[in-house]
């Protein structure tokens, strides 16, 4: 069986993902599958991408939840329906048990970053791993009959040829509404440790005890729509130019 490091790692390279702007959009996805399908290792397969039983390699994926507001039994019911886009990738545990389990070695920790990784030369395709992580976050290239996972783009974020703003996972570069970041989370100082103190981020499955470095950000609480105020009326007899006449258009409708 593989070892963790010894000792703490003296970095914590992780995501902080926050779910109150995700909008499920699968950006990240995309260009995830993109990135690793083309500068990493063997590409991630598709058995049957476009059949009635799609079947193919992802390292990221997003589900979709509706919440029920405190106190009702379904969505809709005594408040206002809420649909949280939930992010799921490898969260680079400090207790990562697919790496203990792992029987050749081929799934490591890497002692000066933290990062979790596979080395697919050693990995037999036996699917240890994938039994122990308790978040499905290993994927069985059937093609390839290795054990593929985030790498939080290793190939990118050490890359010196790479301009320093593209010195991250693609899929925290090319998110629309910035719900994701990278960052180090040994470090206090770091964006994104404030981030998780400032928002209150916590790990996915605690109870768990595998200790992830990657955070969630938790939605903030909606206004209804019945306690948002209304603008206050606002006096136009003023204006002049373009702008007498939007309200004079304005007026008219």
């Amino acid at each position: 069986m593989t070892c963790l490091p010894s000792q703490p790692t003296p970095k914590k390279l992780g995501l902080v993902i926050d779910l109150d702007v995700c909008v499920g959009c699968h950006a990240c996805v995309v260009s995830c599958k993109e990135w690793n399908t083309g500068g990493y290792g063997a590409a991630l397969s598709d058995q049957d991408p476009y059949g009635a039983d799609v079947s193919g390699t992802f390292l990221n994926r997003v589900h979709s939840f509706e919440v029920v507001p405190e106190g009702a039994e379904v969505a809709a019911e005594k408040g206002h329906a809420r649909l949280v886009h939930f992010p799921k990738s490898c969260l680079h545990c400090e207790n990562a048990p697919c790496v203990t389990v792992c029987p050749t070695g081929a799934s490591y920790k890497r002692a000066d970053d933290g990062i979790v990784l596979v080395d697919e030369d050693m990995c037999i395709g036996c699917g240890l791993c994938a039994w122990a992580c308790p978040y499905g976050a290993r994927e069985m290239d059937i093609a390839a009959g290795v054990m593929k996972k985030c790498t939080l783009c290793v190939d990118r974020i050490y890359n010196e040829t790479l301009a320093e703003e593209d010195r991250v996972p693609s899929c925290v570069r090319t998110c629309p509404t910035n719900a994701r970041h990278f960052g180090d989370l040994a470090d206090p100082s770091s964006a994104v440790s404030k981030m998780v103190v400032e928002r209150g981020g916590f790990d996915l499955m605690p109870e768990q005890g595998t200790q992830p470095v990657n955070k969630y950000l938790p939605p903030r609480p909606k206004q209804h729509l019945e306690d948002v105020k209304p603008l206050a009326a606002t006096d136009t007899s003023g204006a002049k130019g373009f702008f007498a006449w939007v309200d004079s258009v304005l007026e008219r409708l």
